[in-house]
């Protein structure tokens, strides 16, 4: 017992960074994968490049990509409209802000949501594997603890889940809400969140432009899902 609690202030450290790490991972294969290329067929990723990044969205956030597409999807169909899954303008800032991951289960267990908005998406053989979302954040959780030991480990693993989610839902929150507009739809650009997200956070952006791989329109916008796709 003693030693589940014995860690040095250096050890903490090291925890947070790979949070973040883990965090920052988890969302370039999200804007990358499952944004651009899936939900939106704006980039074709080789075969092992794919793979490579649905491994990583199955252990580190245990999304299912066919219900991320569709709720994603469905969303830009009805874009802060009645339908539209998580609008802080229909639900409410703080609804979405606060329970995007309610409102986004929600939708993704619609069998109706997932059969109208992915009918392209066919299901392959890995997706049997990938479905059992609580295998690989049982891995995910296995590798924390590995590395950091009972308690750290878990806090770690408490700490990704929760950034990846806030993050996530300040995308479909606060980046409809505040920010800046350089092209006429409800959308917001946040250069601050498109620093944490992969890119996600230059929303306005994205949304005059969804078919688009690259939401960086200002050299200053920091799009590091464009960047990973570049490179």
């Amino acid at each position: 017992m003693h030693e589940m609690f014995n860690f040095t202030g250096g050890a903490f450290v090291a925890m947070l960074a790979t949070v973040f790490l883990t965090v920052q991972l988890a969302s370039v294969a999200t804007t990358v994968y499952l944004h651009r290329a899936l939900s939106h067929r704006a980039v074709a990723l080789a075969p092992s490049v794919e793979l490579l990044m649905r491994v990583v969205i199955w252990v580190t956030t245990g999304i299912e990509p066919r219900q991320w597409a569709a709720v994603h999807r469905k969303h830009h169909k009805f874009s802060d409209a009645e339908g539209d899954p998580h609008s802080p303008y229909v639900h409410g800032f703080w609804q979405i802000q606060l329970w995007n991951y309610f409102y986004y289960r929600r939708e993704a267990s619609n069998p109706e949501t997932i059969e109208r908005f992915t009918r392209d998406i066919k299901p392959d053989r890995w997706d049997r594997l990938f479905s059992w979302s609580w295998l690989g954040m049982g891995l995910f959780w296995a590798l924390w603890m590995a590395a950091f030991g009972p308690l750290l480990g878990s806090l770690g693993i408490v700490l990704h889940v929760g950034l990846y989610i806030f993050l996530n839902a300040s995308i479909n929150g606060a980046a409809h809400w505040i920010g800046y507009q350089r092209f006429p739809n409800s959308a917001r650009n946040l250069w601050f969140l498109a620093l944490l997200t992969g890119g996600e956070g230059l929303h306005n952006n994205h949304h005059e432009f969804p078919g688009s791989s690259r939401f960086s329109h200002r050299w200053w916008e920091i799009d590091f899902g464009w960047y990973t796709i570049a490179l």
